[in-house]
């Protein structure tokens, strides 16, 4: 059960070793993300925002292929640079872009079930923040919303993280394929559910406080978080 923060420190230690371009990679994502939602927000798209917030976890796996790569070139002892970072040349091949297309339709599909579930949970539209927090929080509807909304995602999210925890990483190596890949990531989280519960914990509640920020945190938590995946991966396929 300490693994988790073991990948952590591993982490921590890969980005003080290479800050300018991970930190450059994640001021990126930041950005981008905070692009997106204000947009969504300034023209009332109040609902869309919360939605595909938390559908981030989804496809972040993917985003992560910077720092992946990131990782591996500190790992055999390099020193990354920021144009090896933006464009993994081992990525931009046929396997990767199924399991992208996988979590993309994943993405999609929780963006329906989110509206179905607001849907069916009140006959209004909220067209501002504003007024959704004030149905979701201080209505027994909205209440049901969150929960249901909540557990329903939740069992989505982690379905989504058993396919890729293991496989996004893994699919650097040429060698591998994305049945393989995915199969082999399956394969860890079952052989290890509680340590990898609690790195999901770890990783939905780290994504949670850079949402809370306004995406700003993201610049130091999303390069973070991809190096401690890369290190979750060797820890749980490569040095076994």
């Amino acid at each position: 059960m300490s693994a988790p923060f073991g990948w952590l420190a591993m982490g921590w230690r890969d980005l003080m070793k290479a800050p300018l371009p991970l930190l450059a990679y994640g001021l990126g994502v930041s950005a981008i993300s905070f692009a997106i939602c204000y947009g969504l927000y300034v023209t009332n798209g109040a609902f869309w925002v919360l939605t595909l917030t938390a559908g981030f976890v989804i496809i972040a796996p993917i985003l992560a292929m910077g720092p992946y790569e990131a990782g591996r070139t500190i790992g055999g002892g390099g020193q990354p640079r920021l144009s090896q970072v933006l464009f993994v040349r081992s990525a931009f091949r046929q396997d990767v872009a199924y399991l992208s297309l996988l979590l993309v339709v994943i993405y999609f599909l929780w963006g329906r079930v989110a509206q179905v579930i607001y849907g069916l949970s009140t006959w209004q539209i909220h067209r501002d923040i504003d007024a959704l927090v004030a149905f979701a929080v201080g209505t027994a509807d909205g209440r049901v919303m969150l929960l249901t909304g909540t557990l329903v995602g939740g069992v989505l999210a982690f379905v989504t993280y058993a396919l890729v925890v293991v496989s996004a990483p893994m699919l650097l190596n040429r060698n591998a394929n994305v049945f393989a890949a995915v199969a082999t990531s399956v394969r860890a989280v079952n052989a290890n559910f509680f340590p990898l519960v609690l790195w999901a914990v770890i990783i939905t509640a780290l994504l949670l406080l850079s949402a809370a920020t306004g995406f700003l945190a993201l610049v130091v938590i999303f390069p973070w978080l991809g190096l401690a995946s890369w290190r979750a991966y060797r820890s749980l396929v490569e040095d076994q």
